[in-house]
């Protein structure tokens, strides 16, 4: 079986054992690409005890202290959840997610997906690097689906997903990466306190946080940022020479 090209990203992984679960769930589907962002204890035994023959997974996964170092050179990125956040998150349950992911996939470009924490998932600042949440379905009254089985489940999807996604066209242009996104919002705030913009309806802190949301949505690819970026160069020079006058 050729390894399908999606990259499961575990962040701060608090028990090792479910790092080898994960990756022994990872290889029975043909997913090969582990990331870690800063487990609690790895390399450990009770890792590779899990791995339960996913040893080379383990031996090839990934260790980097960020979210930000694990989704680099990555295009479409997934955050999964438990439960519904607000409504300016898209959220997609796992097999349209899946499909997502493969046709993003067959593309030639690359995804991620990123699981939390046993005990409280992913913070608001994690679901902000990623276009959409995906969720798994449950029992409303029994949403215990702990990280080994999620990371099942969804790569069970993806591998169905990539006997039946037929190859998609090249793209006119890759989605933007993580950092090239990081880059424009860092750009975008800039300009925004240059010209004095708040948010006038309530305190402002939610307002870069909407604003990511709003852009995530639109899956916009690195012409499209290239050209935002444009705008926001343009306007900044236009201050600059209307305030040496």
């Amino acid at each position: 079986m050729h390894a399908i090209p999606v990259r499961f990203v575990l962040v701060e992984t608090s028990h090792p054992g479910n790092i080898g679960a994960v990756a022994r769930a990872m290889k029975n589907m043909g997913l090969s690409e582990l990331v870690l962002v800063n487990p609690r204890e790895y390399p450990h035994p009770d890792a590779t005890a899990r791995a339960s023959g996913a040893d080379d997974l383990l031996a090839r996964a990934r260790v980097v202290h960020t979210l930000e170092d694990a989704l680099a050179g990555c295009g479409l990125v997934l955050a999964t959840t438990a439960r519904e956040r607000e409504q300016h998150f898209r959220l997609l349950e796992a097999r349209e997610a899946a499909i997502r992911v493969v046709a993003e996939t067959r593309t030639g470009a690359s995804a991620a997906v990123v699981f939390g924490t046993e005990r409280f998932g992913l913070s608001n600042e994690h679901l902000l690097k990623a276009h959409a949440l995906l969720r798994i379905p449950a029992n409303p009254e029994y949403l215990s689906l702990n990280l080994a089985m999620a990371a099942q489940l969804i790569a069970y999807e993806i591998l169905m997903a990539s006997r039946d996604v037929p190859v998609a066209p090249a793209r006119e242009a890759p989605l933007a990466s993580p950092e090239e996104l990081e880059r424009f919002y860092e750009h975008l705030e800039v300009v925004m306190t240059e010209a004095n913009f708040r948010d006038r309806t309530q305190s402002g802190t939610h307002l870069m946080g909407r604003i990511r949301r709003l852009f995530n949505r639109a899956e916009p690819d690195v012409n499209e940022v290239n050209i935002l970026r444009g705008i926001l160069t343009a306007v900044q020079s236009k201050r600059r020479r209307a305030g040496s006058q």
